[in-house]
């Protein structure tokens, strides 16, 4: 499989490790690319944000940015994280080394961050940035302001949770690659089921991101949207059948045609119906 498959752990663990640490074999066990999460703490939202609670009961502490980075490893997933700071892209980048980072709908105005991650293009060699929210002219800024990025993927993103089917608009896809021809385009999935994600791949996606849960009616907005173990292992599965269906495009007879050519391809009498 060519495409890349990120399974969005995020905050769907509740704050409850133990959780965690079974989402992440999970995700392993589907044959998914990057067991995803999140860093960022509470009080970088500020103690008067709405949701400054419910983060405060999801943040992973350092050692546990340490714990999973580990787990990924003896499990042979990749280990990835959305950066919200540009303190939380030196612990990334500085204390666990990474070199692949994820930068989230909501900081693709975020010029200084965005500056900060460019400057770092000697450690920073791979960059998701997902593009829920964005003008095309304010895409068009932040892939300027990441210019030095040796590997960066555009993910068309809607950022409603669940995305209602008539605002899943894949085609932008087609309009991000006819304006960023030069640079790989992905999507990022927040609606239900495995369908659009099947779709971006027929459609030219190169990375597919999509959030992983238990159970998709359990409590919270990234889980009606998300892809359970049994739904994770089966994307991966039909976009491995998918990408060997799309074929070469070249067009001409194939080797399997042969047998068919010299079955149907003979002169045909000229007889009355009956």
């Amino acid at each position: 499989m060519n495409t890349i498959v990120i399974a969005e752990i995020g905050e769907n663990h509740y704050g409850r490790w133990d959780v965690c640490r079974g989402m992440v074999e999970q995700v392993a066990a589907s044959g998914a690319t990057y067991a995803k999460f999140q860093t960022y703490t509470a009080n970088q939202f500020g103690t008067d944000h709405v949701w400054y609670e419910e983060f405060k009961s999801v943040e992973m502490s350092q050692d546990m940015h340490f714990e999973m980075q580990s787990l990924c490893e003896q499990l042979g997933v990749g280990f990835l994280s959305s950066t919200f700071t540009q303190r939380s892209t030196r612990f990334l980048v500085d204390r666990m080394g990474l070199d692949t980072i994820k930068l989230a709908s909501s900081r693709v105005t975020d010029l200084e961050l965005l500056d900060d991650v460019n400057r770092r293009a000697d450690q920073v060699k791979t960059v998701f940035l997902s593009t829920g929210m964005a003008t095309l002219a304010e895409v068009s800024t932040a892939v300027d302001h990441l210019s030095g990025i040796e590997d960066l993927t555009i993910l068309h993103c809607t950022s409603q949770y669940p995305t209602q089917d008539e605002n899943v608009n894949l085609r932008a896809m087609t309009t991000l690659q006819q304006a960023f021809g030069s640079l790989k385009i992905g999507y990022s999935d927040h609606s239900r089921g495995l369908q659009a994600c099947l779709a971006a791949v027929a459609l030219g996606a190169q990375v597919i991101e999509k959030h992983f849960t238990y159970h998709t009616s359990m409590p919270g907005d990234d889980h009606a949207g998300a892809a359970t173990p049994e739904m994770l292992a089966d994307l991966v599965r039909q976009i491995d059948r998918l990408e060997t269906m799309l074929g070469s495009g070249q067009v001409g007879r194939i080797a399997a045609e042969e047998l068919a050519a010299q079955a149907l391809r003979v002169e045909m009498l000229e007889v009355d119906f009956d």
